[in-house]
């Protein structure tokens, strides 16, 4: 095999769909996490913490391609500025981000971390390729899970997404890692843009159950205007496929674990 391809976060939502997939492809990963993990054929974990910087230079030795998929609530931009300076001191020759559609345009922390995270990659020295992806299934669904407990189901005005299949994206990150270094790449999204309404009633006839009737209500001040405004959305030009909501909520429910309710 090559010299290994290093994966923060690879034991995460989307590291874990992508570790396999560049394994698949002949190239052995070496997975970065906080705690020490056993490793597999082809897969080597090593014990890191890019937040606060500790084990990344050794982690990092003899690495060519870097994937920074780890992430969190807070500390994003910290633990990019720290992965950056470890990929550029390693020699590493394409240091691959993931962050978030409407990264640079939502006043909101998470999404302000993610658009610093973006500028210390691509001031980093070290060639870069930045891949902003929609949310995941998997993490609208508790949102809608909770708000459809509810007697009424709050409903913002405005308030849309473009929830993306974890495979599809996974996918393309790959293909991302096994190219050459490509700046920021079209964004992926799912194929559809949805409110909330249209993805509670999908929730609820996954599980057999009834809309509740709708409360309107409306998110104020800056963040709200942002929301009405699409700003959190990819526009024009952005990769769209996968499967639908609707499709992974019925996968979901054809499991031997149903769609939790």
């Amino acid at each position: 095999m090559n010299a290994p391809l290093l994966v923060t976060g690879g034991t995460g939502t989307i590291g874990s769909r992508v570790v396999p997939l560049l394994n698949a492809a002949g190239h052995g990963v070496r997975v970065l996490s906080r705690h020490p993990r056993t490793g597999e054929p082809g897969v080597q974990h090593v014990e890191a913490d890019t937040v606060g910087g500790a084990g990344l230079a050794a982690a990092f030795d003899g690495v060519e391609v870097v994937l920074h998929l780890a992430g969190g609530a807070k500390g994003d931009d910290v633990a990019a500025r720290n992965v950056a300076a470890a990929a550029r001191d390693a020699g590493v020759r394409h240091l691959l981000l993931i962050s978030v559609v409407g990264a640079d345009r939502m006043p909101i922390g998470y999404f302000r971390a993610k658009a610093e995270a973006e500028r210390i990659i691509a001031g980093s020295g070290v060639p870069w390729t930045v891949l902003r992806a929609a949310q995941l299934h998997d993490f609208v669904l508790p949102v809608v899970r909770g708000m459809a407990k509810l007697p009424l189901l709050p409903s913002p005005g405005g308030l849309r997404f473009e929830p993306v299949d974890v495979d599809a994206v996974a996918g393309r990150l790959a293909e991302l890692a096994l190219a050459e270094p490509a700046g920021r790449v079209a964004d992926i999204v799912g194929p559809e843009v949805l409110d909330i309404r249209q993805l509670a009633e999908a929730y609820t006839a996954a599980n057999g159950r009834k809309t509740r009737a709708r409360l309107p209500i409306r998110i104020p001040g800056a963040v709200g205007r942002a929301y009405r405004a699409g700003e959190n959305l990819a526009g024009d030009g952005a990769l769209r496929g996968g499967r639908t909501w609707r499709d992974y909520l019925e996968e979901l429910a054809a499991t031997a674990a149903p769609v939790p309710s």
